[in-house]
């Protein structure tokens, strides 16, 4: 539909979507605030859950739509190229924020065990293109162990003991369930739902044409579907976490804000175990190869990079990008040059 429309009709369309998955998407995160403080559920969680899950609904509707027009590897390559620039988006917020490295400040450890919980389905992700796979039950055996990690995942944030152990270097601001935040100013807790599922449904219909609208414009461009899929599918995908993000960071909820980009990376992994049931072949990680392996790979290792971060708890800037950050941007330029170099 959308690539028998002329390319200025799809340029015009990519950026009316892109304004009102913004909106949505500041919406959602304001409600997602408000509701954890209703609720009493950490930032972490609700960045992890609500956030998290919300903002993976394009490239949950691009993922079906794909898989079933028989293009996989597109939807493998736009959830993995997805998962990098999500991490990438930490930069983006570190240059937001004035107190200091975006890893300084944030106050929970609940926050590093997401990253790693991530990295570990990261890690699943390259594993059928080295030791191959086999279906069980209409899905691949690695794409299960993807699907239990992720309820693992869960189970370990609702039942995780881990404390206050980290002190920000600066002030961050109050955090999520402080008494002066609380107010009966409040609306009520299921008027907060209501508005969370309003803004989560808008994003899922935008993002979708956000999507598609720019799936047209690279095609009309002459782009190739790998390099394509990973980057300017992945960023059309990503927009609610960039706004997510930034509206979270205005809020002075960084451990949200983290969580949200970490969450939607575990939510979106899981997708391709739906993508493994809608395709009709083998397992779709076997057939996806080394490109979408190496995919995998960038998003494990920016991971890895804010959580040394988190860990080191310095201070250090380079300019107003905190050292993670800046040597997370290279990486991923690095990155994309050697996707280039697969495509």
């Amino acid at each position: 539909m959308l690539e028998d429309a002329s390319l200025p009709v799809n340029i015009a369309l990519f950026a009316g979507a892109a304004a009102a998955v913004w909106l949505a998407a500041v919406r959602l995160t304001r409600a997602a605030d408000a509701i954890a403080h209703r609720t009493g559920m950490g930032q972490e969680v609700v960045g992890l859950v609500l956030l998290g899950g919300a903002t993976s609904l394009p490239e949950l509707a691009v993922a079906t739509t794909a898989t079933l027009q028989g293009t996989p590897a597109l939807t493998i390559n736009d959830l993995l190229g997805s998962a990098a620039i999500n991490v990438v988006l930490l930069a983006v917020a570190d240059a937001a924020i004035r107190e200091g490295p975006l890893t300084a400040v944030q106050r929970s450890p609940k926050v590093l065990l997401v990253g790693v919980l991530g990295m570990l389905m990261m890690a699943v992700v390259v594993a059928p293109s080295i030791t191959g796979d086999r279906l069980v039950f209409g899905i691949g055996g690695w794409t299960w162990t993807m699907l239990l990690l992720y309820g693992a995942a869960l189970w370990m944030m609702g039942h995780s003991q881990a404390t206050q152990a980290w002190r920000p270097l600066r002030s961050a601001g109050p955090s999520a369930g402080s008494k002066e935040d609380e107010g009966d100013s409040q609306p009520p807790l299921r008027r907060l739902v209501l508005q969370a599922a309003a803004a989560a449904a808008i994003i899922l219909v935008a993002g979708f044409l956000l999507a598609r609208s720019g799936e047209s414009v690279a095609q009309q461009t002459g782009l190739g579907t790998n390099f394509f899929g990973v980057v300017f599918l992945a960023f059309a995908t990503s927009m609610p976490e960039v706004s997510t993000v930034l509206a979270a960071v205005r809020l002075k909820r960084y451990a949200m804000a983290i969580s949200d980009v970490l969450g939607t990376n575990l939510f979106n992994v899981t997708i391709i175990v739906l993508v493994d049931a809608l395709h009709p072949g083998g397992p779709v990680l076997v057939e996806t190869g080394r490109f979408a392996s190496f995919g995998a790979l960038l998003a494990l290792v920016l991971t890895g990079l804010f959580l040394v971060g988190m860990i080191e708890r310095r201070d250090r800037t380079f300019g107003r990008l905190g050292i993670d950050s800046v040597a997370a941007l290279l990486v991923y330029a690095a990155g994309l040059a050697v996707l280039y170099a697969l495509r």
